[in-house]
């Protein structure tokens, strides 16, 4: 008989917080909703880190979506459990089940229970140990997400006290644009950005007076929902939300902006980014993401889960930049050790660092590594990845051991930009003008750059790591001053060219267009719609 013999789901294991308390029994008769993700057809990467073959959207679902006999598997297994099946899709790799908490529990052995983490007061269902699933489908699951929905990540912004907003150099996102020299004649217009957004929401009064404040036209948003997230203002994420759409908003005002709102869970973290990758409304050719988490706060399955997707980005020619966070060396954990922050230390993002930018007269005087540690107004985020091996981009970029694991993994970030909350960015949340850093500032800068190359070069940059490490420094201001220790652990420092603390450093943005203008027609950059 089918889906009698069960083995536990490799990479599903999960620990309950240990500043959590349990505080009742999960109603068996509540409904949840599962997000089961699949192999690829063939279970074969999608493309190689050191030469990207991108496929169409319509060659994507045959070569590289999921196998419809697996799909057909998990459609048995959920009569069986007496689950519906609400969704499935080959492209996204996707099915998405319902049923009581009960039969949920028993489909994928586990049981829940509700738990309070008494360290931030929220409340979740949540889970421990490994999930098993049959025989049968041990093979075709990546994941199973859903069951537990505590909260998986964090925004990465610093918002300055008025005090030292008063005294602050601080910038528009025009006036980093210029000291960042980025391309002029060009708006993003015929672009997408795609922004994710695990809470909060922006006012739409709050878009016309910013934006016309600046000389520019209100941009074209849409609020897309993922799981059941909405555009919901009113809370402290406003203020990541109203940074995201502004600052992308201002360095490319001509492109449509397409906000996908999900829960804060690693469900509604994996299935928006999922949902902006294979938007085909939309169709963002650039996605920002300034949500993570420290790599080992994620279970293994939700990883590889969101790992594949970014690696979807790639494939279909969609660059992803993501916030490297504003933690230091140790990411916040707190148990003294290093951590980088995931999903910046995948592969296939774009790791956003953070500096601290000093101008005057319209020109850059001083950028260092962001660390305002002794003031406690963050660091940004860096170091070697212990879950990610060394990308071949990154084979010649003197990435060095983790000094404590001496795993030479994926360094992080590639990339920085202005993020010190002192010399943050001038912006309108909530009806109120602030000042805001973080690298959740720089994710956006360098989406609305890249939408500015993808139009002047007619074609998506896409997955960008290859061209950049063979640019090296000569399309960036290298930032060679500071460190990112927060922690008295003496990681990392600033050096001439790559470092785990600033990457390459800031854009030279007209200087990164001429670079990637003579290979503009090459086949390998296609256009694909």
């Amino acid at each position: 008989m089918l889906f009698q013999k069960r083995v536990d789901l490799p990479g599903s294991e999960k620990n309950l917080p240990p500043s959590c308390e349990r505080v009742g029994d999960v109603d068996a008769s509540s409904s949840i909703s599962v997000t089961v993700v699949l192999r690829r057809t063939g279970n074969q990467p999608a493309v190689s880190p050191g030469f990207i073959s991108r496929v169409s959207r319509a060659e994507f679902s045959q070569k590289l979506g999921a196998d419809p006999k697996d799909i057909q598997t998990v459609e048995e297994f959920a009569h069986h459990h007496h689950l519906s099946v609400v969704e499935t899709s080959i492209e996204k790799r996707r099915v998405v089940l319902r049923g009581t908490a009960q039969n949920i529990s028993k489909a994928f052995g586990t049981k829940l229970a509700e738990y309070r983490n008494t360290a931030t007061n929220h409340t979740f269902r949540g889970r421990s140990g490994v999930l098993t699933v049959p025989e049968e489908l041990s093979a075709p699951v990546i994941a199973v997400l859903g069951l537990d929905n505590r909260q998986q990540a964090k925004a990465h912004f610093r918002i300055i006290s008025a005090d030292a907003a008063s005294t602050a150099g601080t910038f528009t996102a025009q006036q980093i644009a210029t000291l960042y020299n980025f391309p002029q004649g060009v708006d993003g217009a015929g672009q997408t950005i795609g922004i994710i957004e695990l809470g909060g929401g922006y006012n739409t009064a709050d878009l016309q007076t910013y934006f016309p404040g600046l000389g520019l036209a209100v941009p074209s948003v849409t609020a897309v929902s993922v799981d059941g997230g909405t555009n919901s203002p009113g809370g402290d994420a406003d203020a990541e939300v109203e940074l995201d759409i502004e600052v992308s908003g201002t360095i490319a005002p001509g492109a449509n902006i397409a906000v996908y709102f999900a829960p804060n869970t690693d469900q509604g973290f994996i299935d928006a980014v999922t949902d902006a990758v294979h938007d085909t409304t939309r169709k963002p050719s650039v996605v920002s993401i300034s949500w993570g988490g420290p790599e080992d706060s994620w279970t293994a399955q939700s990883r590889t889960a969101l790992d594949a997707a970014l690696e979807d980005a790639a494939t279909l020619g969609v660059t992803v930049t993501v916030a490297a966070g504003d933690d230091g060396s140790s990411d916040g954990v707190g148990d003294g050790q290093l951590h980088v922050d995931f999903p910046a230390s995948s592969t296939w993002a774009l790791a956003c660092g953070g500096t601290t930018l000093q101008a005057s007269g319209g020109q850059i005087t001083s950028e260092v590594v962001w660390n305002e540690t002794a003031s406690n107004e963050g660091a940004t985020g860096g170091g070697v990845s212990n879950e990610f091996a060394l990308p071949t981009y990154q084979q010649n970029a003197g990435v060095p051991a983790n000094p404590e694991t001496n795993f030479v993994g994926r360094g992080v970030p590639d990339v920085s930009g202005n993020a010190d909350p002192v010399t943050g960015y001038q912006v309108v949340v909530d009806g109120q003008s602030t000042i805001v850093g973080g690298t959740s500032a720089v994710a956006p800068l360098w989406a609305g750059l890249i939408a500015l190359l993808n139009q002047q070069l007619g074609t998506s940059v896409g997955f960008l790591q290859t061209q950049l490490y063979g640019f090296g420094e000569t399309v960036f201001q290298d930032v060679t001053v500071g460190n990112n220790d927060d922690s008295g652990l003496g990681y990392y420092s600033a050096a001439v060219g790559w470092d785990p603390c600033s990457g390459f450093g800031s854009p030279n943005g007209t200087a990164l267009l001429n670079a990637l203008t003579p290979a503009a027609g090459s086949s390998a950059r296609a256009a694909y719609k």
